[in-house]
């Protein structure tokens, strides 16, 4: 006979198109991006200037909307049925066409490691491909070399950097 299984199979990671009754694991999610990255260096000028907007709500609700409209992807990534990751990527046409631009990508920290954030890259990318863009464009901040990394798996490299003084206390 062979052996009884120790325990339920472990759930495997999926990504599906975020939905209006997503709201509240969005706005759970991207509260907890926004302290991960309140916690690296650069981070508090990074959300002052490029971060995303309050009301969290609201903000991802425009971001929803763009999605029904075609302009942006709005993922949900998780295990089984519970949702521990995010990706929110938007359009934007440049001179030489189409650029997918990834302004949120987290995932749980007690959820990483095991095929979420690689799945919502992946599609990410399959979206970004569909909709005839020429690239795209994610932001690490300065040190977290574990984004950088796992943006570097999917060929994303290097191509700007930016640098900042501050004059306040």
């Amino acid at each position: 006979m062979g052996e009884e299984p120790s325990g339920p199979a472990p759930f495997e990671p999926g990504v599906r198109r975020a939905r209006p009754l997503d709201r509240g694991e969005l706005v759970r999610l991207g509260e907890a991006a926004r302290s991960h990255v309140g916690h690296h260096r650069g981070g508090d000028v990074y959300q002052e200037r490029e971060g995303r907007p309050d009301p969290l709500r609201d903000s991802l609700d425009a971001d929803l909307a763009a999605a029904d409209a075609g302009s942006a992807l709005v993922l949900v990534g998780g295990l089984g049925p519970v949702a521990v990751g995010y990706a929110v990527v938007r359009l934007e046409e440049t001179v030489n066409g189409r650029l997918a631009v990834v302004s949120d990508l987290f995932v749980e920290p007690d959820a990483r490691g095991v095929g979420v954030g690689r799945a919502l890259m992946e599609a990410v990318v399959e979206w970004a491909t569909d909709s005839g863009c020429h690239g795209v464009d994610a932001e690490v901040l300065p040190g977290d070399r574990s984004t950088k990394n796992f943006f570097e798996a999917f060929g994303l490299v290097a191509r700007k950097i930016t640098v900042h003084r501050s004059l306040g206390e």
